[in-house]
């Protein structure tokens, strides 16, 4: 029996209230525990991803190593958006697990992290250089409609990355748009706006994955359901 303590982190009140990114990080957690573990205790912090500041964390850390267990996350990039943090975490002497990534060692979790951090990197440098493309065309910042499109656009692309690893295991299996909404509410994830899930919001999350992976099955039936 392994023993565990596991921690989530939402960036805002407002995303721990609504569930956003709350609901998928406990599914993915719950999907990773088997018949002869244990969780111990849940711990839940708002914070910013780019902040070092982890009081609920410490006392995650501080659980594990009086219990004897290891800490869980659901995902690296729900964790830390810096491979330092990660290392100092790593280095306090309670295993750290990722559900999403069961079988990686210490040295694929630096890895990982590292690759992570450099996709953070380039997606605001993507967004600063169309930035400065619109306003080499007189385009006015932060009066422009369109430089508003530009920002919206990525925001509309880094939430259905957050949600990829919910999303993209049901396309594989060939779910229907429909289905996956149904699967996305039942959850309680909202959309970007905060709204519920249906078809036509799934597959524009879907066009938004890493892979842009459409199953036939979603493209040719999104009122089926499975």
């Amino acid at each position: 029996m392994t023993r565990y303590v596991a921690y989530y982190r939402v960036s805002t009140a407002a995303q721990g209230r609504s569930g956003l990114g709350l609901a998928a990080q406990k599914s993915l957690v719950d999907g990773f525990i088997g018949d002869n573990d244990q969780v111990l205790g849940d711990y839940v912090e708002v914070q910013s991803g780019k902040s070092d500041t982890r009081d609920v964390l410490w006392q995650a850390i501080a659980a594990a190593k009086r219990l004897g267990a290891k800490v869980l996350i659901a995902k690296l990039d729900r964790f830390s958006r810096k491979v330092s943090f990660i290392a100092g975490i790593m280095e306090q002497g309670v295993g750290l697990v990722v559900a999403d990534m069961p079988h990686a060692s210490d040295f694929q979790l630096h890895i990982f992290a590292a690759l992570a951090q450099e996709e953070r990197r380039l997606i605001s440098e993507r967004t600063r250089l169309a930035l400065a493309e619109a306003k080499k065309r007189g385009v006015r910042l932060g009066a422009n409609a369109s430089v508003l499109a530009i920002k919206h656009r990525q925001q509309a692309i880094d939430h259905a990355h957050s949600l990829a690893s919910v999303v993209q295991p049901l396309v594989d299996e060939g779910r229907s748009y429909s289905a996956i909404a149904r699967h996305l509410n039942t959850l309680g994830i909202p959309t970007k706006k905060g709204g519920r899930f249906y078809a036509e919001t799934v597959k524009n999350v879907v066009r938004r994955l890493p892979h842009g992976e459409i199953h036939p099955c979603s493209l040719k039936g999104s009122e089926m359901s499975r």
